[in-house]
């Protein structure tokens, strides 16, 4: 299958909502350190260029959570691939995601997490696809609201291709 990609928000676009949320949770968080759960794989850029501009004291954990495998829509099934490295108790916590589609992944983690007892547990994401959920999540912090459409770049991927795009993209099967 070969594919072709459009473009539905540009690096500029990203860029720019990026700094705008960094700057939001800056000022919620102003006093406090908080603790980024960056979800691997395709979370890893979003929270690099997040933290970048987040101005309160930020520590970093990673977690790897599966649910699609190398197709274009969820398995269904959750399974925790890289677990944290630091507990969670008393701290400020917020999960950062690249992309909320149907809610599965992030209301399994969620509960999990919380049951690690952080003093708070937020959740932020570059994209929210609203549409697809069939499990609901609060999320805190989102970046863009997007159609239900498959996308790929800034970190998001199809089969491990596309992460490397420095805007999101929509695949189109040719």
């Amino acid at each position: 299958m070969s594919e072709k990609i459009s473009v539905l928000i540009t690096e500029e676009e990203v860029e720019r909502r990026i700094k705008e949320i960094g700057a939001k949770i800056s000022r919620d968080y102003a006093g406090k350190e908080l603790h980024l759960i960056c979800v691997l794989k395709g979370g890893v850029f979003f929270t690099c260029e997040l933290a970048k501009r987040i101005t309160v004291p930020v520590s970093l954990d990673f977690m790897s959570v599966s649910s699609y495998g190398d197709d274009t829509k969820s398995s269904g099934v959750v399974r925790i691939v890289k677990d944290l490295d630091q507990p969670l108790e008393g701290k400020d916590v917020m999960i950062v995601e690249d992309i909320i589609d149907s809610g599965r992944t992030l209301s399994y983690l969620i509960k999990v997490l919380k049951g690690r007892n952080p003093d708070s547990l937020r959740l932020c994401t570059l994209l929210d696809k609203p549409d697809r959920r069939v499990k609901e999540v609060k999320v805190d912090y989102c970046c863009f609201e997007i159609p239900d459409e498959f996308v790929v770049g800034y970190g998001l991927d199809y089969a491990q291709k596309y992460r490397n795009l420095p805007f999101i993209g929509v695949v189109e099967s040719r």
